[in-house]
């Protein structure tokens, strides 16, 4: 009796467990995929705020230098990417052409930049930086890192890493809807396609040796205005 007890006992509680548990796994699913969501909104309420927050933080940083933190920016991205024109710069900052061919033309004046010839398009000009041009984005870049070091030591290299990751994939997403560019898996690899969708591609390649960078000045009158900077 106590035998059958154990079996009808073991049986019960196993075929409830299983019920339950199958059911729990759904709920917490669900339940960890909503909260997903929502956190993923938190993080894309915040971006906006955050750009701007960091835009001013930067022009503040830059008072004396003459610069402004586009071209700041636009410093940057040559340092850390070689030599570019002005339509692979703007693609690579997810901008329009104006404003960086401005940010360019200042960045010329006070000499920071110069124009090189492409080697892959004669009418479409590299834009590299000067030594002078080097010496300041390394030294306003040696200031922000001794500061994000003494204020940020509380983020492990690894959470970074993972802020960097949902933040590319976000980017990667928000394209796709922006653009409608989402390629089916059998023809993203296709590089017919591809320059078929961006004719331009070809122009602006550039060997590797060489790097990507912008073109020419003007006048401080065309320096970037207020407006823009946001969407720097």
């Amino acid at each position: 009796m106590n035998g059958d007890a154990e079996g009808d006992l073991g049986g019960d509680m196993g075929s409830g467990m299983e019920g339950d548990t199958g059911g729990g796994i759904d709920r917490d699913i669900d339940g960890d995929a909503a909260a997903a969501e929502e956190l993923l909104y938190d993080v894309i309420r915040r971006l906006r705020p955050l750009h701007r927050t960091i835009v001013r933080a930067t022009e503040r940083e830059l008072e004396g230098t003459g610069l402004t933190a586009g071209e700041r920016t636009l410093l940057d991205a040559l340092r850390a990417h070689g030599p570019r024109t002005v339509p692979q710069l703007a693609r690579s900052l997810d901008l329009d052409r104006q404003p960086v061919q401005r940010w360019v033309n200042h960045a010329a004046e006070l000499g920071l930049v110069v124009t090189a010839p492409n080697p892959a398009h004669r009418r479409s000009s590299l834009i590299r930086l000067t030594d002078e041009g080097t010496a300041v984005v390394h030294g306003i870049r040696a200031a922000e890192a001794a500061e994000l070091r003494r204020s940020l030591t509380d983020l492990s290299t690894g959470e970074v890493r993972t802020a960097l990751r949902v933040l590319d994939r976000l980017g990667e997403e928000f394209r796709h809807l922006a653009d409608g560019s989402r390629v089916p898996p059998e023809e993203s690899g296709n590089p017919e396609k591809r320059d078929a969708a961006h004719p331009d591609a070809a122009q602006d390649a550039i060997s590797p040796a060489i790097g990507h960078r912008p073109p020419a000045p003007a006048r401080p009158t065309d320096r970037p205005t207020r407006t823009e900077r946001p969407a720097e």
